[in-house]
């Protein structure tokens, strides 16, 4: 996306123009995304619960669930687990597959309606070695060690069986 300088116009639709990743801010992201995915592995994992639904900003994110009850101690279990895998250092490998092989993985949307189009044909797979394997496009570190620390800030009640758990990311 460009976004102008303040006080600069947009330049017309086909002007060529040069740009910068603002590296910072992109690895926030990258950071918060892989950590969002470390979190549906580990209530996946241990809750047997879907995704409906989920948000991000730079290092704090929200992801809903299809989790009926909470269990007692819910809250810092799952922020527990979720350093723990962090301190794994688990590798996060990126790869692509054709559409039906990478539906031949167990499990691979986490999501409780599959987001994939029909027409997609090669399927970007997302895999935290040992955790969790997802059809994904987003960016991502390298390693679990690389998110940092994990706080589940809130667990919300979202009506009729749904969870919402916010997290913030920290060094």
């Amino acid at each position: 996306m460009l976004v102008p300088a303040e006080g600069d116009p947009l330049p017309p639709a086909g002007t060529v123009v040069r740009g910068a990743v603002e590296n910072e801010r992109r690895t926030a992201l990258m950071r918060t995304h892989s950590g969002l995915h470390l979190l549906c592995g580990v209530v996946f994992r241990d809750y047997g619960c879907l995704v409906t639904g989920g948000n991000m900003e730079p290092l704090s994110a929200r992801m809903d669930f299809d989790l009926r009850e909470v269990p007692p101690g819910f809250k810092q279990a799952v922020e527990d687990a979720c350093n723990a895998e962090v301190d794994a250092d688990r590798r996060i490998d990126v790869r692509t597959l054709p559409r039906a092989e990478a539906f031949e993985i167990p499990d691979i949307i986490r999501t409780a309606t599959n987001l994939v189009p029909p027409e997609v044909r090669d399927v970007r797979i997302v895999d935290i070695v040992g955790l969790d394997t997802q059809a994904d496009g987003g960016t991502h570190v390298g390693s679990t060690k690389q998110i940092g620390r994990i706080t589940v800030a809130k667990v919300e009640n979202k009506g009729r069986g749904f969870r919402r758990l916010r997290i913030k990311i920290s060094d």
